[in-house]
């Protein structure tokens, strides 16, 4: 898949099959989406491409009013979004910076300036509720007759539902809000996960408990930082890393800010996913996690985010969440096996 900062570049296909919208989780919805817009793209002999935004704009809007209450609870990194559309099959995603500029553009100056002069539509695919311009006012009646006139076609689609509930990412952060994680997998269509870089951190857990963790080496841990993220996840997870070994690694993962930490943390207060895994391979040795790419998936919410009076509390507290991770993968372990044998009979 081809990712594009903006519209002015010469490697942007002339014409395309298009959608647009946020597509924050790429849910079972939008996969539904993007299948048809493949489809669509396929039968025309054009690719097919997914028009985004960074940042959201209620994110945007949230700080041009100072009122960050508006921003809402993200459920997925512009990486993972664009993982997430590469493996639906989208062949060009085009990111938009969204800024006053853009806010400010009127409904027609959009389809002018954007879709017609800027992708070369010849089709265009929006949900239900879609609106867009300066102040919203555009809506799907206008880009039809857009697109009557202009010569591109134009397409709604109703909003998806499984088992008489909407698909949406509202109903997924909810979900991780509540940290239901087997209805947000239901919700995604697969497993929720967070990928990036481990980066360096003050390595205070490899001083932390290391005969508590039993490895001598404390409880390390890999750490994804995220410069401007508000997850819709938090707290303590049973998770699997995957990226460090053949087979994906079981451990305990902290999502958030980690306040039992001062201030003057690496971190500073920014949001961190700091994963402990049970068994850390041989083969890696103490540093080689960093710079690598991994994926966590986050199986198992354990509870929220306690603050620990001490280091000798935080590490007695990391200690029984890695117990309680080992008893969660047990059971999944025993209940793969039930499985295993009933399918044998």
């Amino acid at each position: 898949m081809k990712v594009f900062r903006g519209f002015h570049h010469p490697g942007i296909a002339p014409a395309c099959a298009l959608t647009i919208g946020n597509f924050d989780g790429v849910h079972r919805g939008h996969q539904a989406m993007l299948a048809l817009l493949n489809n669509e793209a396929a039968h025309r002999g054009v690719p097919s491409c997914v028009m985004t935004f960074e940042p959201h704009p209620r994110d945007f809007f949230a700080g041009s009013l100072k009122k960050p209450d508006l921003a809402p609870a993200r459920i997925a990194t512009l990486r993972d979004k664009l993982t997430e559309l590469e493996r639906c099959g989208v062949q060009q995603t085009v990111v938009l910076p969204f800024d006053a500029r853009l806010a400010a553009l009127s409904p027609q100056a959009f389809i002018d300036d954007v879709l017609v002069r800027g992708l070369g539509v010849g089709y265009v695919l929006v949900g239900d509720d879609f609106r867009f311009g300066a102040k919203r006012v555009g809506d799907y009646a206008m880009l039809d007759d857009a697109g009557q006139s202009r010569g591109f076609d134009v397409a709604r689609m109703n909003s998806y539902e499984v088992h008489g509930l909407r698909v949406s990412s509202s109903a997924v952060r909810d979900a991780l809000g509540d940290g239901r994680m087997d209805d947000v997998a239901h919700l995604l269509g697969r497993p929720y996960c967070i990928s990036g870089h481990v980066v360096h951190g003050r390595k205070l857990g490899r001083d932390l408990g290391a005969s508590s963790a039993g490895n001598g080496d404390g409880f390390r841990t890999l750490n994804l930082r995220f410069s401007h993220w508000n997850p819709a996840a938090s707290g303590i997870f049973a998770v699997l890393v995957h990226g460090l070994d053949a087979e994906p690694l079981p451990g305990v993962a902290n999502l958030g800010i980690r306040p039992s930490l001062g201030p003057d943390d690496v971190n500073g207060g920014r949001v961190l996913l700091e994963t402990h895994c049970l068994q850390w391979p041989a083969t890696l040795g103490a540093d080689g996690a960093y710079g690598k790419i991994v994926r966590v998936e986050l199986l198992r919410k354990l509870h929220d985010e306690l603050k620990y009076d001490s280091l000798d509390a935080l590490t007695a507290g990391i200690a029984r969440d890695c117990d309680e991770a080992r008893a969660f993968f047990a059971s999944m372990h025993t209940e793969t096996h039930r499985q295993t044998t009933r399918d044998r009979i």
